[in-house]
């Protein structure tokens, strides 16, 4: 149904109520096609923000750990990690040393190595434990 004329695809377009837009202006001759505009608009914003929805943001997420930790507040905040990873996000782990703390580093290594092997089953490390200055930091992402 090629229409050839400019009025006569604008008149066919009045008698249906709907509007007449060019899809491809470069091509030779113009391709022109009758539709509601309005609605075609709404339909892309609508698809626009249903893949919005649809992306997922990886976040960083950081715990913070001190080389002196109790098991249990440690065990609580490796399943708070455990959630995060669920979630899809990244988790850093910070061991902060202070003061004379700061002869525990050997055992904040292993502290940290007990973390991932907790962790195991649902992470893998991305950034293995790196001391710079008073923080030791290790990177772990979801399997």
């Amino acid at each position: 149904m090629g229409i050839t004329d400019t009025r006569e695809a604008l008149n066919r377009a009045k008698e249906a109520g709907l509007d007449l837009v060019e899809v491809s202006p470069n091509a030779e001759p113009p391709v022109c096609r009758i539709m509601d505009f309005g609605k075609w608009l709404y339909e892309q914003k609508r698809k626009a923000k249903q893949n919005v929805k649809k992306q997922h943001t990886v976040t960083l997420k950081e715990i913070r750990l001190r080389p002196k930790i109790d098991d249990h507040d440690r065990q609580i905040k490796i399943d708070h990690a455990i959630k995060f990873l669920e979630k899809g996000h990244k988790v850093q782990f910070t061991m902060l040393f202070r003061g004379r703390e700061m002869i525990y580093v050997d055992h904040g290594f292993e502290m940290m190595t007990e973390i991932l092997e907790t962790l195991d089953e649902v992470a893998k490390m991305e950034r293995e434990p790196k001391k710079l200055g008073r923080r030791m930091t290790m990177i772990v992402t979801p399997r």
